[in-house]
């Protein structure tokens, strides 16, 4: 069957009676929305203009003295404008280490997906998705006791300068997923990738504290404050490797450093961008609450363990009530719907289908096609209230868009009995119906 011939003209209740998730959104099929996606950023090689890229304005390079404060204003100036002002400051475009990483899982996840439904794409998504992994390893970061990697433009901090392919936790994280996934394809894969617990180990100083671990976010962090997304990120990472290789050390620590961040949970049942909360102009934002339910949720699917359901539960309760309104739109914040960001909402997609909740899922998606979409497989960055920022930045809104609307359509299709993955039969009908 084509997919046109099964998800989409599936009833839509399921035998049940329970509503079935949605798979067309805007009178398009999901299909041809994530296609176009997928197409958008491979005819421009991945690469694209990013969130926080600003540094790369060719006019500031162009200076004679290089200054702190005036590379915050450029960054800023380039990162808020109501406008897209990177074409007037020269900013360049290239790939970004964890975009490409999201575009390999959703390069393969609709490989799955075509293979399952019977489809001959004339796009090879696999071979994609394996030229993208390879450059993921090109491109690592070198010098380091593991495989890691990081944005590949410069980034003024208050602090200090990151320069690119200064390696961070988060990037690696997603790197390390995306070549676990492909593993089956190249047998180099997933031995570099493993190595990357000993770049969380060394390079990030894992430590145990009282009431489990830390590490950093990258080399150079301050020791004034902790980011609890990173941390659960590392989490997560160590989690992956144990889920391939079965090390117990690498549980061991992601463990601690999850107990760590579950002892940080706030009693409304978010968390902080940082602790103490004051370090951070953030407080508890969308996106980054969604990250640490998926370190949470990726180890209880791995470990099978009820460690953390309390927390888990209480964190879904949050995440969906304080964090989106009824018809799915992301709120900044814990305090404030605005501005609602692409990232916010592909990142809870992805979560809600991870854990389960695939009518939440579907919701979010259908709010973000109706506000953030702009037709042709391009979405837009940001809502405000009186007003749509309507640039497309290659990370923050392609690549993750097209990972979470390939996460969610895969999900759909399991629970319509497609068992999709490496080697596995095309159908198979659900329990239910046999």
């Amino acid at each position: 069957m084509s997919q046109n011939g099964s998800l989409l003209s599936a009833p839509k209740r399921s035998e049940n009676g329970q509503e079935r998730p949605p798979v067309s959104f805007g009178g398009q099929p999901l299909t041809q929305i994530l296609a176009e996606t997928l197409e958008y950023a491979r005819t421009r090689d991945y690469k694209g203009w990013d969130y926080g890229d600003g540094m790369s304005s060719r006019l500031l390079q162009a200076l004679p003295f290089e200054n702190r404060w005036v590379n915050l204003v450029v960054q800023e100036l380039v990162k808020r404008p109501p406008v897209n002002v990177r074409p007037l400051f020269l900013v360049e475009k290239r790939r970004n280490y964890k975009g490409t990483a999201l575009f390999t899982l959703a390069n393969l996840n609709y490989h799955y997906y075509t293979q399952a439904m019977g489809e001959k794409p004339a796009v090879d998504y696999l071979d994609e998705a394996r030229q993208l992994a390879d450059w993921l390893i090109e491109n690592r970061s070198i010098g380091y006791h593991g495989f890691c990697g990081g944005h590949k433009h410069e980034i003024q901090h208050l602090e200090q300068k990151g320069v690119p392919n200064d390696p961070d936790v988060v990037s690696t994280s997603f790197a390390v997923k995306a070549l676990l996934t492909a593993a089956p394809y190249d047998p180099v894969y997933a031995p570099i990738a493993r190595t990357a617990s000993d770049f969380v180990v060394e390079d990030l100083d894992y430590r145990e504290v009282d009431g489990g671990a830390k590490i950093n976010y990258h080399m150079n962090h301050p020791d004034t404050y902790y980011t609890l997304n990173s941390g659960a990120l590392g989490a997560r990472l160590l989690v992956d490797i144990y889920g391939h290789y079965g090390d117990e050390s690498d549980l061991d620590r992601a463990t601690a450093i999850l107990d760590f961040i579950a002892a940080q949970q706030a009693p409304i049942g978010g968390w902080t961008y940082r602790v103490p909360a004051s370090s951070s102009h953030l407080s508890m934002d969308n996106h980054h609450n969604g990250f640490i339910l998926d370190a949470f949720l990726r180890y209880r699917d791995v470990c099978g363990s009820s460690r953390y359901d309390e927390t888990i539960e209480r964190g879904l309760e949050f995440y969906r009530s304080d964090l989106f309104d009824a018809d799915g739109a992301p709120n900044w914040d814990e305090s404030k719907s605005y501005p609602r960001d692409i990232h916010a909402a592909a990142t809870a997609i992805a979560v809600f289908t991870a854990a389960g909740d695939l009518q939440m899922a579907g919701r979010i998606l259908d709010w973000t096609i109706e506000n953030l979409y702009a037709g042709n497989g391009r979405f837009y960055y940001r809502k405000h209230k009186l007003y749509t920022v309507k640039t497309t930045l290659m990370r923050w809104a392609q690549a993750w868009m097209a990972y979470a609307m390939s996460e969610y359509l895969n999900a759909v299709a399991r629970e319509e009995g497609y068992q999709l993955g490496v080697d596995r039969p095309v159908y198979e009908p659900p329990v239910s119906a046999r």
